[in-house]
């Protein structure tokens, strides 16, 4: 196996134990970036000679009896909405060219001071407004979307090309795009880490989290990077215990709940399968299931539009005026759309936000986790405009991708997604389990105890399916 495989937590190990240095894991994840980067497009840019140079570092800090923790010496990308002090933000947008960032956002701070090894920046869509990342493919199937808008950093995990990444998630641009590489995604409660220097889609609905290969590693992240800011906001002064769950523990005693309704509409078939077998695999790790009813669902596509558009259009107000023809069209006809959202209907988009997060915080009296699929189909033909399904109805490629992950962005919760299987093309199936607020530490015991059912190949899939290169 090369350095480039290993997990975020196996790195950490081989690092802490002598067995690995932090200048050979930077320098096997440059090679397998120079391998297939011209392929998959994940990057943005690549700043290998300050990698290398800060891994250098990390030796010699290390070696001296200065290890950080788990994220010392890891090598990792960051989706280029966060600012980073000296590099471009360009948000995958000409309107940010000549762009440079002068402060560092306060994740990028909270990871240079646990150590961590900063590669690059990795491509988001369009100041992250969509679900496909256009300029990245695939890391199973470059015929393939990558999801988005944090498929840069989604491709990237899974291809060996980072050992972890950061991402945005403001209505599943976290989510999908890692349950469309098969690998984990976890966007945190509303306010849990901070969103100081991240460009902004919608700040109501914004969040920032990690991509990692495997739960315990989403968990390894989380705990360097949450935690209150007073430059933000929205942040919370009550960070949760993030402690895994003891192997072989099982799940006695965890309600899982399972939605009657909603989530288990209009989905691919094959993917409805995996997440329900994955669902039964937690009943026989001993997990009560229990089955309830999604509440205000016909609010819910209304709900996150009526925020989320007019909140980007007037952070872009006064760039849309000047150079409107910089902004990509799909882009630019969403932020004309705002302006033209009535302010009586953004304010009943907050009230709906308000009820629905009464309403949901009512399913957390009866269960502990909901688990449902996270997307509804796998991973779409780059050049295939919708979905059709059986009843008739037709979906654009993003709103099928985001109707299943919007909820957790209006009502806050934390959501996680993980890998449990491939459909008919090999494609990867992701499940999500959500919480109630500040629940993440039951989210990864819940995701930690079905993926150590799964065996080692699960973890590495992408870069098995991604093909050798050429000559």
């Amino acid at each position: 196996m090369q350095p480039y495989e290993l997990t975020l937590a196996e790195a950490a190990r081989a690092i802490h134990g002598g067995e690995l240095s932090p200048v050979e894991l930077t320098d096997s994840v440059l090679g397998r970036i120079d391998e297939v980067e011209p392929r998959l497009g994940a990057y943005v840019a690549v700043t290998a000679d300050a990698a290398r140079r800060a891994a250098a570092g990390a030796e010699r800090d290390i070696a001296a009896g200065g290890h950080r923790g788990p994220l010392h010496g890891i090598p990792m990308g960051l989706k280029d909405l966060i600012d980073v002090a000296g590099l471009p933000t360009t948000a995958g947008s000409q309107v940010r060219e000549g762009h440079m960032a002068v402060e560092a956002s306060a994740v990028a701070t909270r990871l240079q001071d646990a150590g961590a090894i900063l590669l690059g920046k990795t491509h988001t869509h369009e100041f992250a407004f969509g679900l496909t990342t256009p300029q990245t493919r695939n890391a199973w199937a470059p015929d393939r979307v990558a999801g988005g808008s944090s498929g840069g950093s989604a491709v990237a995990v899974a291809a060996g090309e980072a050992t972890f990444a950061l991402g945005t998630d403001t209505g599943g641009s976290i989510r999908v795009p890692a349950a469309l590489n098969g690998v984990v995604g976890l966007k945190p409660t509303y306010g849990l880490v901070p969103r100081h220097g991240v460009t902004s889609l919608s700040w109501s609905l914004d969040h920032v989290g990690p991509l990692t290969r495997t739960v315990e590693d989403a968990g390894l992240v989380l705990g360097a990077i949450a935690g209150y800011d007073p430059r933000d906001p929205a942040s919370l002064s009550g960070p949760p215990a993030l402690g895994a769950r003891r192997a072989g523990q099982g799940l006695a005693g965890v309600r899982v709940g399972v939605p009657r309704n909603y989530y288990f509409e209009r989905i691919a078939p094959e993917v409805e399968k995996a997440v329900r077998d994955a669902i039964e695999r937690l009943r026989e790790l001993g997990a009560e299931l229990v089955g309830i009813d999604i509440p205000m669902t016909e609010y819910i596509q209304a709900a996150h539009w009526g925020l989320m558009v007019p909140e980007a259009t007037a952070y872009h107000e006064d760039t849309l005026r000047t150079s409107p023809e910089r902004y990509a069209p799909d882009v630019r006809v969403l932020l004309e759309a705002g302006a033209l959202i009535p302010a009586g209907d953004y304010l009943r988009a907050q009230r709906a936000r308000t009820l629905m997060r009464e309403a949901w915080s009512g399913l957390f009296d009866e269960v502990d986790v909901i688990a449902a699929p996270t997307v509804t189909s796998t991973a779409a033909r780059s050049d295939q405009p919708s979905v059709s399904w059986p009843d008739g109805s037709e979906e654009s490629v993003s709103d099928t991708y985001v109707r299943l992950s919007a909820p957790a962005n209006v009502t806050g919760v934390p959501a996680l997604t993980l890998p449990v299987g491939l459909d008919g093309a090999g494609l990867p199936v992701g499940m999500q389990l959500i919480g109630r607020p500040l629940g993440e530490a039951t989210l990864l015991d819940v995701g930690g105890a079905y993926e150590a059912t799964r065996g080692e190949a699960a973890v590495r899939g992408g870069m098995s399916a991604l093909a050798p290169a050429e000559g």
